[in-house]
């Protein structure tokens, strides 16, 4: 009898199907830590998780950026949230999401 190795694989979406690069969940970026402070800025033009990907390798230099968030809406505007010890300059933020080929979208209530 052969052994199965368990990868811990479960399936995304609405539907349980399809790949998680093609899937419209929710995707961390990066580990959860304890952050004093946290911005929302809305992206938009990402459609999967190589999306995610680059914005969140963009964001993740900044200096200061502790973690990083996305809420992917295929198609949409995505929620990207950003969690550091103290503020980051916003020309910073949008700066990295610009150089990941992506737009800052400002959103009014």
């Amino acid at each position: 009898m052969t052994e199965r190795n368990d990868l811990g694989l479960t399936a995304t979406g609405a539907s349980g199907g399809g790949c998680s690069c093609c899937s419209p969940s929710s995707t961390s970026g990066a580990a959860a830590t304890p952050s004093a402070v946290t911005a929302e800025v809305m992206v938009s033009g990402m459609t999967c998780s190589h999306c995610v990907a680059s914005v969140t390798e963009e964001l993740g230099e900044v200096p200061g950026v502790e973690g990083i968030d996305v809420d992917l809406n295929a198609g949409g505007l995505s929620r990207v949230t950003i969690r550091s010890a103290e503020p980051i300059d916003d020309a910073a933020i949008t700066a990295a999401i610009e150089e990941a080929g992506y737009a800052r979208e400002d959103v009014r209530s």
